[in-house]
């Protein structure tokens, strides 16, 4: 188990320090192999529902508060507590 962390650690360490140009090189990688596997439309879909989640993630999911201000949202609070 520590050796996988120790190789997922050197492999970001190596990305951190090989600029954009990698990066860009694995998100058209992962791209492509999206629209390999799953065709146009699902890859499309995927993408969606990803940068949805990012965007939930980084607007509620950053503050403990906003994470149980949103469940009041959803769920309210005297029925399901």
């Amino acid at each position: 188990m520590r050796d996988k962390k120790n190789i997922l650690s050197a492999l970001l360490d190596h990305l951190n320090t090989g600029g954009s140009g990698k990066k860009g090189a694995i998100i058209g990688f992962v791209i492509a192999l999206l629209l390999v596997i799953f065709g146009l439309l699902k890859t499309i879909f995927i993408l969606i529902l990803t940068l949805i989640g990012y965007y939930i993630g980084v607007r509620h999911f950053s503050d403990e508060k906003s994470i149980k201000e949103l469940f009041d949202r959803i769920f309210p609070p005297g029925r399901f507590r």
